[in-house]
């Protein structure tokens, strides 16, 4: 679009017709979701009324079941409606599946295997990659008996969502910085030869043009995003067999845990396919070789109470009691949760090779090596912060399962609440304590954090939030990560 042609814009809106910058009049930037647009109404209240009128209006021929089971990915069941009433039973009641198929090692026998899909109205989407025009639906999980399925990850998001809310007397609102390496191939000219890719713009960087895609598809299934942008890493073809590496960064908005989970879920997805249609390799492994900067996935966290985000640092710049008790849990239990958020052998090759990953249990304002970082926000001309204040984890990478980690995080916050020892914690592991006087150190291997994990299992099962049996396949699986 040339000078000429701005002049000349007009914003076109479905809901509220075309508006003439011309003659100087407010525009509102309206929702990207395709289906808040073609309902006009926000997800919160939509019904299965509202999902039937726009598979009509948006001429949709099947409906997609999507779930999150046992292994963290996604999974659909799908229908075409043969009528209306067809559609709404899809909707309305879901469908049944097999349990023990979908959470192996769960408990769940063959012999009691029936689950429930139970779709959630307001996680629809349209598939931005049916050719055959589909609505898709996030569930969660029921038993036969219509109760919540233990072993579900959204039964256990929720539940910890739910318990901390009843014990702090706040709401977690989360977010995930999501990094990944796509692999070019080896003749791919980027103009890079080392890892200095931070922010880089097309044409020194060639995924620009999938990452943007990935951020409007995203919009579009109603993920909320903040940005994103090229990161560091960049691994040259070592011969002509290989792929050149480089490395992306989309950091998501702020949601509730169990959304917060799912959306992070979601963005793997959609950055899959896509490297799929660009014929793209993509890794969101923590280290895709040695000696390059590795990719994490930064959480961050913010407690909210009555619809207000409540901030991380007092007027007199002292830290919050809330931001506290994010904190001492983090602190406390940030190592066991290494069995939700670093899954892999790779995960300690990223945390020990001195790349901007912590090494010990700290915490401190702005220190990138720090396990818990107290991150600058955007400030108004009074110094009022823009964007809501934050806690960031930053031990998880790219082989955490979301779902668990958040729940996680969750429950040590709840068990940190308990603590009478807060003041002491936060002081003894503040970053300006001399390294020496550190005591604790990340695990450096699988076998240990599972160590830790068996250790601190009551934290994670408190109130029936984490099923014992899940908690053992864990123990059993990190311990063989290690003798892999």
């Amino acid at each position: 679009m040339n000078h000429s042609d701005l002049t000349e814009y007009r914003h076109s809106d479905r809901s509220s017709g075309d508006v003439n910058l011309r003659n100087g009049e407010h525009v509102l930037v309206t929702s990207a979701s395709i289906l808040e647009r073609t309902i006009a109404r926000p997800s919160s209240s939509w019904t299965e009324h509202d999902l039937a009128h726009a598979f009509v209006a948006l001429d949709l021929r099947q409906v997609s079941l999507m779930h999150v089971a046992g292994d963290g990915k996604i999974k659909t069941l799908d229908f075409v409606p043969r009528d209306h009433n067809h559609f709404l039973q899809i909707v309305r009641y879901g469908e049944r599946a097999d349990g023990s198929s979908l959470f192996p090692g769960s408990g769940i026998t063959a012999g009691a295997s029936d689950i429930v899909l139970r779709p959630v109205i307001s996680t629809a989407f349209v598939d931005p990659f049916s050719e055959e025009g589909t609505l898709a639906i996030l569930c969660s999980h029921a038993t036969r008996t219509g109760e919540p399925l233990p072993q579900s990850p959204v039964s256990i998001v929720t539940r910890a969502y739910e318990r901390l809310c009843s014990v702090a007397g706040f709401e977690l609102h989360a977010l995930g910085e999501v990094e990944y390496f796509l692999g070019l191939k080896a003749g791919a000219n980027t103009e890079r030869t080392e890892d200095r890719g931070y922010h880089a713009a097309a044409p020194y960087v060639a995924g620009q043009e999938l990452r943007r895609r990935a951020l409007t598809l995203l919009a579009q299934i109603g993920v909320p995003v903040k940005y994103a942008h090229s990161e560091v890493g960049f691994a040259a073809a070592e011969n002509e067999s290989d792929v050149t590496w480089e490395q992306h960064e989309i950091e998501l908005a702020l949601a509730p845990l169990p959304d917060a989970a799912n959306n992070i879920v979601l963005t793997h997805w959609v950055l899959r396919n896509l490297a799929r249609e660009y014929e793209m390799e993509i890794s969101f492994d923590p280290v895709v070789r040695r000696g390059h900067a590795g990719s994490g996935m930064h959480v961050h966290m913010a407690p909210v109470f009555e619809d207000q985000f409540l901030p991380v640092y007092e007027k007199d710049g002292k830290t919050t009691e809330s931001a506290k008790l994010l904190i001492v849990g983090l602190l406390a239990h940030g190592c066991s949760l290494m069995s939700f958020g670093n899954r892999t052998q790779t995960s300690f090759v990223r945390l020990f090779q001195g790349k901007e990953s912590p090494t010990s249990v700290t915490w401190g304002q702005f220190n990138r090596k720090a396990l818990v970082r107290l991150p600058v926000t955007t400030k108004d001309v009074s110094g009022t912060s823009v964007y809501p204040e934050t806690v960031e984890f930053r031990l998880p990478d790219g082989s955490a399962f979301p779902h668990l980690l958040l729940a996680g995080i969750a429950q040590a916050a709840c068990h940190a609440h308990g603590l009478t020892n807060r003041k002491e914690i936060l002081e003894s592991m503040h970053c300006d304590v001399p390294a020496s006087e550190q005591s604790q150190k990340i695990p450096a291997a699988s076998d240990a954090v599972a160590e830790l994990l068996e250790e601190e299992r009551d934290v994670f099962e408190a109130d029936g939030v984490f099923p014992a049996t899940l908690i053992d396949t864990e123990i059993v699986k990190l311990r063989e990560e290690t003798g892999s």
